[in-house]
Order: C-alpha cells, then sequence, then structure tokens
C-alpha cells in the first residue's frame, strides 16, 4: 500500500502484533484458576510505573473509579493513557498527575457537567504529550489488537486537523485504489473494565452498552476486572452467551459494588450529579483539589470508606432508586 501522508502525531505504543503475542504466549497466564483478589492487590501487582493504561466503560458509564482512586492512592507515575471518551477517570487520574502521555478523542470534558478546571491545567501545563485522534479512530486502533493485526484501514479523520496531530497514515488501496487511513494498533500494558457481574474466574456480564470494552478485554496484556457482583461459575454457565469477557483474558477479579460511583451503572444506579459538582468545584483552586483528595482519596484505605464518606448505603440505595424510575420511563 502506497503511503500518501503522515500524520504528525507521536506513536505512544508498539502496534507490533508479533511482540504483543509474545506476551500473551509467554507470559499471559489462561487457566481456569480464582483470580479474586482486593483492588489494592491487583492494581500493585498489575499496573506499573511507565505502563500504557487503558480504564473501560465510557463517559461517566460503568467506569473502574475504585481502581483509578487506587491507582492514584499507590502513586503510580509516568503512565501512558488512552483517553477513549474518558471523563471522571480522566479527571481523577489527571489529579493525581499519574500519566505524562495520552492518546486524546475525548478528555478533560464531563459531558454535559463541563470541563474539569485540574485537567484543563494539567494539559495545558506541557507535562503532558498528547497524540490526537477521533473517537472512531481509537476504537478501531484498540479492534486492530484485538484482531492481532498492526493496523486497521478506515474513511474518517482524512483532511481534519485530528489526522494531522495524530500517528495514523493515508495510503491508496490496492484493491481500488481509493485513499484511506492506516490507524495504528494499541496493545495495552494494562486494562481495567467495570462489569455487572463476574465469576471468581474471569467470565464477565455486561448488561448496557459495552462500547469498545470487548476489544479492549482481548487487546491489553493484562486486565483488572471490577464487577457489581460475585457470581459463581455455575450461574455463568446457565447462559454462557451473555459472557461478554471469558476468564482466559482476565489477571485479577475484584468484587466492588458501586464500583462506578459517582459514575453510572446501567440498570443498577444513577450517577451521583450533586458529588461530581463537588470534584469541579474543589477543582477550580489547586489548594482546594489538594484537600478533596486527601480527605476523599489519600485519606481512606478503600473504596468502601470512600462511599461511607460520600451517604453510604443510604446514599447508594437513593441512587439505585433513580435508576429505577428513569428505566421504567423509558419503557
Amino acid at each position: 500500500m502506497e503511503s500518501t501522508r503522515r500524520g504528525m502525531g507521536e506513536l505512544l505504543t508498539d502496534p507490533d502484533p508479533d511482540k504483543a503475542r509474545e506476551f500473551f504466549r509467554t507470559q499471559k497466564k489462561r487457566a481456569a484458576v480464582p483470580k479474586v483478589t482486593t483492588v489494592k492487590e491487583a492494581v500493585s501487582r498489575f499496573v506499573h510505573d511507565r505502563d500504557y493504561l487503558a480504564i473501560g466503560g465510557f463517559g461517566a458509564n460503568r467506569v473502574p473509579v475504585a481502581v483509578c482512586h487506587e491507582i492514584v492512592r499507590q502513586r503510580r507515575r509516568n503512565l501512558g493513557f488512552l483517553g477513549h471518551t474518558s471523563t471522571h477517570d480522566f479527571q481523577i487520574l489527571a489529579a493525581g498527575e499519574v500519566f505524562d502521555r495520552c492518546d486524546v478523542a475525548y478528555v478533560v470534558g464531563l459531558e454535559a457537567r463541563g470541563l474539569s478546571p485540574n485537567a484543563r491545567r494539567y494539559l495545558e501545563s506541557g507535562r503532558v504529550k498528547c497524540t490526537e485522534n477521533s473517537n472512531y479512530g481509537l476504537a478501531l486502533r484498540i479492534k486492530a489488537a484485538a484482531m492481532g493485526v498492526p493496523f486497521l484501514p478506515g474513511r474518517s479523520m482524512m483532511g481534519t486537523g485530528t489526522f494531522d496531530r495524530s500517528p495514523c497514515i493515508q495510503s491508496t488501496c490496492p484493491f481500488t485504489g481509493q485513499t484511506l487511513t492506516l490507524h495504528p494498533a494499541i496493545y495495552p500494558d494494562v486494562a481495567a473494565i467495570h462489569v455487572h457481574e463476574a465469576d471468581p474466574l474471569g467470565n464477565c456480564r455486561v448488561r448496557g452498552i459495552s462500547v469498545a470494552d470487548f476489544e479492549l478485554a482481548r487487546a491489553s496484556k493484562r486486565l483488572i476486572i471490577t464487577c457489581e457482583r460475585l457470581v459463581s461459575t455455575d450461574v455463568i454457565r446457565q447462559d454462557p452467551t451473555a459472557t461478554v469477557i471469558p476468564f482466559y483474558l482476565v489477571d485479577a477479579v475484584c468484587e466492588v459494588p458501586y464500583g462506578s460511583y459517582p459514575g453510572c451503572m446501567a440498570y443498577e444506579y444513577f450517577s451521583d450529579e450533586e458529588h461530581l459538582r463537588e470534584w469541579l468545584n474543589a477543582e477550580k483552586d489547586p489548594e482546594r483539589l489538594k484537600a478533596f483528595l486527601d480527605r476523599n482519596i489519600f485519606g481512606v484505605a478503600d473504596f468502601n470508606e470512600y462511599l461511607a464518606l460520600n451517604g453510604g448505603v443510604a446514599r447508594m440505595a437513593h441512587l439505585r432508586r433513580k435508576e429505577l424510575l428513569v428505566q421504567a420511563a423509558q419503557e
């Protein structure tokens, strides 16, 4: 395929599928054994300084917030980050200054809630190297890795400033002569995904939108799963077609009820808009943000203490009722 144009964005990960396959062949454990552990232990074992990190979910929906907190609490540094419609997770990780390079599609914004003042400061500080993509472009890059190929062709981003700041290449299709965009694969060193149900082996079920998590689980070298509920393998086997992430992709399983809080979880609980506003307000001043983080992340032992600090069982029950009302109104 003849290259006609090249984006100027730096390639932040190695797209070589053979190198990824070597890792999967020699270092990935695929045995059907129990993998239940704590979030603290999972982050300690599987998230290392300078890793390239990906977070599952989309926007504020089904985000593994407990893992993001723990990465900050353990003061990881110099990570790469996959900013694929990353909202509250990006806000948390930027507050902890854990990453120094980022593939950007949608970051800093919390959708209709506004922009994260601190995340914006962090990116504008010059301390974070950014390469741009579209959301669809990043989805293709994850899918390429899941397929075990170095790139996938697409027909998006051509003629845009996003392409100019991307690591993509425009090339002529050998079959049609058309110009296509080649999107290089992303193989994250580690990813975290929050699901509705998982068994101790790592078989996972998701209700509602999955976006790119099916592919992300297959592309990532190490995978931490947090789940709302830990169920038995017998329950999983009753309906095997509901399993969207199979056990052999998973390295750790952590049961974390309300693990996407203050984000939402389809059919489980609504987002806590008041607490998200607290985050945004605290970020307006660096000293206020430091006190906020000391109270909500560094000052608690784990995610359960964070939940208790912010309304506990009563607040979670309120958000669950709110989600049920929303679902009823849509039916």
